[in-house]
């Protein structure tokens, strides 16, 4: 029996001929992520097992991204447990305030993932680097610790769904349209421990930024990860940031999947997810008259340049809805400057937006944007549960930047067409 691109990856990294779906493996990793949040946990635990340094000083990342610049002293007391570890094992790729970005834009952009990598991160949206034909989830810290350890970490291997994309999307149509629309039709549980695999002609209309954002979101669908093809563009991009070699894997024609479906892009609408689920999900003309507090463009899902250029190209010469509240947040210190370089940070500022330095800060309620007491925010981030941006009964509907950027003009959940001509 063939198998899938993640199980063929998976069974190269276990030094196995061949993998089935269910079967125990451990397989060498490429790559060892952490955080802010997640690290200290991890580094705690390895203390415990007394083991002398780190497997690779090379294939470590650790990435301050979530309350930094610090927002508080326990975040602060956090950062200092990274930052000292890092030090003391000479981590070569840690980024710290000056250097940071949201990690899931950042390491891609440093040309730390590739194809045919297996990634761990301690954080549930590694599975973001699929977009480049890796293999790479979320795990706890534990298992983080064990792999900055021993550079192995154990597997159930997962079976797939496929995800036949076709058509051209429409103008306004962006990975992140695409994503709430299949995890709308399938739900936040319909690719449990599965791999989502993205196939089909509609991927060659699909930019990185595009395929970065589906891979992110695969999550919010229950996926071990999301995967797509290596064509020419995703070559291009790794030959453009990164002297790593990569490995192309390529599905068998018999591989197995659980299910397929086939997904005709041109049909899309923009999409958005009411509260408190990303299955929750409204086409832009069923949402309704919808008033708004504020909105948030940014994060590891939709903070890169096609996000920032596509906000602002509806913000151009436009004003924020009085009483808004616009943040906008580059996901890198290379994407704020390219942003600044193309005069699109000048846009936002005159619209009446404020711009950040890179952080997840708003996205799961760290600071930089919480959400009060019965305050609706239009966010282009990846989770929509209850009090994840604030108060409990505040309210996120999750959305591209396009719908993000027109609603900060209207000051009310609504399409770009309703603002652009």
């Amino acid at each position: 029996m063939g198998m899938t691109m993640t199980q063929k990856i998976l069974a190269a990294h276990a030094g196995l001929p061949s993998v089935s779906v269910g079967q125990l493996i451990e397989a060498d990793l490429d790559l060892v992520l952490g955080n802010d949040i997640t690290s200290p946990v991890a580094i705690q635990e390895m203390d415990k097992m007394k083991v002398d340094g780190v497997f690779d000083k090379d294939k470590i990342a650790l990435v301050l991204d979530h309350f930094v610049p610090n927002k508080d002293i326990k975040s602060a007391q956090h950062c200092k447990c990274v930052r000292e570890f890092a030090c003391r094992h000479d981590i070569t790729n840690y980024f710290d305030v000056g250097e940071m970005g949201i990690e899931h834009a950042l390491l891609p952009e440093k040309g730390l993932t590739v194809a045919g990598d297996v990634i761990i991160g301690a954080d549930s949206h590694t599975c973001t680097y699929g977009a480049l034909g890796a293999f790479s989830t979320g795990v706890g810290s534990t298992d983080m610790a064990a792999g900055m350890a021993t550079g192995k970490a154990w597997f159930k291997v997962p079976s797939a769904i496929k995800f036949n994309l076709t058509g051209k999307p429409a103008k306004w149509i962006s990975g992140k349209d695409i994503i709430l629309h299949i995890i709308g039709m399938i739900g936040v549980d319909g690719a449990l421990y599965k791999s989502m695999e993205f196939v089909g002609d509609g991927i060659q209309y699909l930019t990185m930024d595009d395929r970065f954002t589906i891979a992110n979101m695969a999550i919010e669908a229950g996926g071990k990860n999301g995967i797509f093809p290596v064509d020419d563009l995703a070559k291009k991009y790794m030959e453009e940031h990164s002297k790593r070699p990569y490995v192309v894997y390529e599905a068998d024609e018999d591989a197995e999947y659980d299910e397929e479906y086939t997904i005709d892009l041109s049909a899309l609408k923009p999409t958005v997810a009411f509260p408190h689920l990303p299955e929750n999900t409204k086409t832009i003309d069923e949402v309704g008259d919808l008033k708004i507090d504020q909105v948030v463009i940014g994060s590891c899902t939709n903070g890169r340049m096609d996000d920032l250029r596509i906000a602002a190209s509806i913000l151009k010469g436009r004003k924020v809805a009085k009483g808004l509240r616009v943040i906008v947040i580059p996901a890198t210190q290379k994407i704020y400057l390219d942003a600044m370089e193309e005069g699109l940070l000048k846009i936002f500022i005159e619209a009446g937006a404020v711009v950040s330095t890179p952080t997840c800060g708003p996205c799961l309620g760290g600071y930089m944007g919480i959400l009060a007491e019965h305050e609706r925010c239009v966010s282009t981030t990846n989770r929509n549960f209850v009090g994840r941006m604030g108060h409990v009964e505040s309210e996120i509907y999750l959305a591209s930047p396009a719908v993000a950027a027109a609603s900060a003009i209207t000051g009310k959940l609504s399409g770009p067409e309703e603002v652009v001509s």
